[in-house]
């Protein structure tokens, strides 16, 4: 074929497509099923004409473009990588990474059973092999639930549950394209039944090596466009090259699965992107790759649906009936994991809750597409697979496409008005006529204002007015007719308050306030502090705030790492990010009262609205308590983080001024270039943020202790590399009762409380304890636990004699405290003595 031919074949393709979509919205059918009907039509035309002779009287341009070459490796190498690596790229990764276990479950283990329950069912009914049995089960694995993902999208669906759709669509790919590489490798070695031991030698490479190769390019494409921060295009050319430079690499050399590389390497570049380049060239670049994967995803459909006369050619009436054994042992495979298997995930609280609404929509919605002819053509075109094996796959793949399409498809919209999905929860309803009679109140002021200032006659203004207050008058008696419990609406007015919250986290962050590094962080959390609203109401919100206040899995292993293996470097980089995100929450939480006064509280009445800022002034108070305490914890760097906090601020209005001038014709384009490039140097050194040394740190503390204020310079810095930093949880048991204490603990941060026959007393920062059972080596009669989140810096024994000994104003503490617990004094000091350096 000429490139005459080609490009006017493409050419043609890109109208079809053009076409297809607002077809598919006049119809109210999914754009998938338009594309693989209008893609048939065409490849039953071309089959037609070239079958009958008529093609003969054509012209050979036109004989040109009906023999367009499609081949399995344009699917493969071509089409599949830009849509997987988009759909990668675009998922909200670190939500996707909270729900990891009903993904991986929807996605793996439903392909497993999907191919292997098809696979079985197949055997008896035919004579090929079982190898050749389950090769068809996982080409017709695959799904592609796009489709009722955008339905779920109209209606309103729970976030979490339409993110566990498309996080299953994104690894269902993988993971049927692994499966099919897997045995379609035996059919070619003529293996009829693979065993578990074959099996088990061969697919943990497919799997692991896709997920290293995959990372490894990922993190290397994204070192070379941090160094390219001013040239967008050549970054989003970088990102292009890396899923098929990533899918050559692990199909025709390692011999990995180049599907999960590929999806590997755009969830990488999704998590680490962000933080590494400009808001502007990260939002350039999704919105290339959003171009590049609607016209890939067009073309793969379409494409493929122009085989389907051509692999359909030689349909048998027993064709048919193993068409339909496979759409049963497809939802009967299905069916299990929806109705099963999710069900006791939800009871075991690894997934959230599915209405069997929404299951049986997920069930009817799972299409079969385009990846499913792309690798069915794949198997037809191998010179290694038996021709009885390459007929069967061919026409039952195709098959059970078109049912999946024809007849799934066509009825989806009518499948979801069946179960009830398509109609908003009466709550919603009764929301929207508040929401529309406040809406219709501001449109009239807004209109009687432009009716004044453009002077229109009034007799028409009158008119206009009188109609317009009959539909408000409508309006606010049906909001008025509906009673909306004071509960609801709570939970109603915290979701909008966390949206707005979200709205205000991207407009700092396009205003560069906020650093790319953690923003991403950020919408994560407030987009769990949105679904939990929904689900939970006023408890729910704040239990989820505090969360976010606190200190997760990843914390507590860093905290380990320091404690245990004196391996400081992952602990000082969580705690300055912490640190970073306490300061941007509290900026966004003094915005919120605004938008309480603006919005809220004309929708849901001044009870409401009061009861919403009470909500917002504590969260803030809580959050001004941590920062607080980090502030305490390290005094030297809290000041640097705010002076870079208010730097950052200072540039942004900097900015502002600049670009007014600009506008207003008073400064030139080129000085306008040159100030907008100080700027941007400037705020490069302002992302690369202080480190936090915890020795440092720790030295800085020690200025302020009071038993240590006398102290010399060199000695108190001798101290500091003596000490050991403890972090513990509150609940944490520090000494028990019966020990006999070997370190002292100094309380840099928190509180912990002591209790000793039936009393309790409490100690904080700047004190210390576990000293009398030391010095006097009995067993300790008290216990000793953290009541919050902790800091401590642990002294062990001998240090601790020899520093008591030369430290009058210790010595004086230790007294001052066995006085109050009724230790004997005597024997305290009696263990005090000269010594060595620490």
């Amino acid at each position: 074929m000429d490139i005459i031919a080609f490009s006017g074949a493409v050419a043609l393709l890109f109208i079809v497509i053009g076409v297809s979509e607002p077809l598919s919205e006049r119809l109210r059918l999914p754009f998938t099923v338009i594309l693989a009907i209008m893609g048939a039509l065409i490849g039953a035309v071309a089959l037609t004409l070239a079958t009958s002779g008529l093609g003969d009287t054509l012209s050979p341009t036109v004989r040109r473009l009906l023999d367009l070459p499609i081949r399995s490796n344009v699917f493969l190498y071509i089409l599949l990588p830009t849509l997987l690596f988009q759909v990668a790229l675009v998922v909200n990764a670190r939500r996707m990474l909270d729900d990891w276990v009903p993904i991986l479950v929807m996605a793996v283990a439903a392909v497993l059973v999907s191919t292997v329950v098809i696979g079985y069912a197949l055997t008896p009914f035919t004579s090929l092999p079982l190898a050749a049995c389950l090769l068809i089960g996982a080409v017709v694995s695959t799904t592609d639930p796009s489709a009722v993902v955008s339905i779920f999208r109209n209606i309103a669906a729970p976030q979490r549950l339409t993110r566990i759709v498309e996080g299953e669509s994104l690894l269902n790919d993988a993971a049927a394209i692994a499966l099919f590489g897997f045995f379609l490798t035996f059919v070619m070695l003529g293996v009829p039944n693979p065993t578990l031991q074959e099996a088990a030698l061969t697919f943990p490479w497919l799997i692991g090596g896709g997920v290293l190769l995959g990372w490894v390019f990922a993190r290397v494409a994204t070192a070379l466009m941090a160094v390219l921060p001013t040239f967008p295009r050549a970054q989003v050319s970088v990102s292009v090259a890396l899923p098929y430079l990533t899918y050559i690499v692990a199909e025709q050399y390692l011999g990995a699965s180049g599907v999960i590389a590929v999806v590997v390497a755009g969830l990488a570049l999704n998590l680490s992107g962000p933080s590494r380049l400009t808001p502007a060239s990260w939002g350039y670049l999704r919105e290339v790759w959003d171009i590049l994967a609607y016209w890939a995803g067009a073309f793969i459909f379409i494409l493929a649906a122009l085989l389907i006369p051509r692999l359909m050619g030689d349909l048998r009436p027993s064709d048919l009936f193993l068409i339909g054994v496979i759409v049963v042992a497809a939802f009967v495979a299905r069916a299990v994991m929806l109705f099963g298997v999710l069900p006791v995930l939800g009871r075991l609280r690894l997934s959230p809750r599915v209405d069997p609404s929404y299951r049986a929509a997920i069930l009817w919605g799972g299409l079969r597409g385009a990846v499913t002819l792309a690798l069915a053509l794949a198997v037809t075109e191998s010179a290694l697979v038996p021709p009885a094996v390459k007929r069967e796959v061919g026409i039952l793949a195709t098959g059970f496409t078109l049912f999946t399409l024809l007849v799934q498809g066509t009825t989806l919209r009518w499948a979801i008005a069946k179960l009830g999905l398509d109609r908003l929860p009466a709550l919603d309803q009764a929301l929207s006529r508040q929401v529309i009679a406040v809406a219709l109140q501001n449109v009239r002021e807004a209109v009687s204002d432009s009716a004044r200032d453009y002077r229109l006659t009034p007799d028409v203004i009158r008119s206009e007015a009188k109609r317009f207050a009959g539909r408000l008058d409508g309006a606010v008696a049906e909001a008025e007719s509906v009673d909306i419990p004071d509960r609801d609406r709570i939970t109603l007015g915290l979701v909008a308050l966390a949206g707005r919250e979200r709205d205000l986290i991207i407009e700092h962050f396009r205003q560069q306030l906020f650093s790319s590094r953690l923003v991403e962080r950020m919408l994560s959390d407030v987009d769990g502090l949105i679904e939990r609203t929904r689900l939970g109401g006023r408890n729910e919100y704040r239990s989820t705030a505090r969360r976010a206040l606190g200190y997760g899995g990843r914390y507590r292993l860093a905290v380990w790492l320091n404690n245990r293996l004196r391996w400081s470097g992952p602990l000082e980089v969580m705690t300055a990010d912490r640190f970073e995100l306490l300061l941007n929450q509290q900026l966004v939480l003094q915005e919120l009262h605004g938008f309480i006064a603006g919005k809220i509280r004309r929708i849901h009445g001044r009870r409401v609205g009061d009861l919403l800022h009470e909500l917002l002034r504590r969260r803030a108070e809580e959050t001004a308590s941590a920062i607080e305490g980090l502030r305490l914890q390290y005094p030297g760097y809290a000041e640097e983080v705010e002076r870079r906090f208010i730097r950052r601020t200072s540039l942004r209005l900097e900015e502002r001024e600049y670009e007014t001038l600009f506008a207003d014709g008073l400064i030139g384009r080129e000085l306008h270039a040159t100030l907008r490039n100080r700027l941007d140097a400037a705020r490069k050194q302002l992302d690369d943020r202080p480190r936090l040394d915890f020795a440092l740190q720790r030295e800085e503390f020690l200025r302020a202790f009071p038993v240590f204020d006398a102290m010399p310079p060199e000695a108190r810095k001798r101290l500091s590399r003596a000490l050991t930093t403890h972090y513990v949880d509150p609940g944490a048991v520090l000494i028990r009762k019966g020990e006999v204490a070997r370190s002292v603990y100094f309380i840099a941060s928190g509180a912990v409380e002591m209790e000793r026959r039936g009393q309790k007393l409490r100690l904080g920062r700047g004190e210390f304890f576990g000293h009398l059972g030391m010095l006097t080596g009995q067993p300790r009669r008290a216990m000793v636990s953290a009541i919050t989140h902790c800091t401590l810096f642990a002294l062990d024994e001998a240090r601790f004699r020899r520093l008591l000994a030369r430290n009058t104003a210790l010595q004086q503490a230790v007294e001052d405290s066995a006085r109050a617990r009724g230790a004997n004094l005597e024997k305290v000091m009696s263990q005090t003595r000269p010594g060595d350096e620490l």
